[in-house]
């Protein structure tokens, strides 16, 4: 036999020699990799679920931004902080005003209380306004 060719472990082919390091940074940049990849699936997919054009898709975030929006109506009246955040007040006093419109003076509180959401929503914008005219 020629003297080139090992023989036992000592004479292994050093292609293992500090592997161990290799193998644990090319674990780390495939984790990584992994990470970017699944963040830019996830972003695709919002992406892809924001411009769904489907009829169903539509009204569910029309009646999701009402929803949104009416909730906000709740916490501007401030009937969140006034009742402690006690939905069944809430709930109750919401049932209330269905019921008085349900009544013979519909027409007259309809009246009554757009007005009165006028004059809040003015307010509210008013002040606004008058401090971003001030700086």
């Amino acid at each position: 036999m020629p003297a080139s060719k090992r023989r036992g472990a000592t004479g292994a082919l050093p292609s293992f020699v500090g592997s161990r390091a290799a193998v644990a940074g090319n674990l780390r940049t495939l984790a990584m990799a992994l990470r970017r990849t699944t963040a830019q699936r996830h972003r695709l997919h919002l992406r892809r679920s924001r411009d769904d054009q489907r009829e169903w898709q539509v009204k569910r975030r029309e009646r999701t931004r009402q929803l949104i929006e009416l909730g906000g109506l709740v916490v501007k009246a401030q009937l969140v902080d006034i009742t402690d955040d006690d939905r069944a007040v809430i709930f109750g006093l919401l049932i209330e005003g269905a019921g008085k419109l349900r009544g013979e003076d519909r027409s007259r509180m309809l009246l009554l209380w757009r007005r009165r959401g006028q004059r809040a929503f003015a307010d509210v914008v008013k002040p606004a306004t008058q401090s971003q005219a001030d700086h």
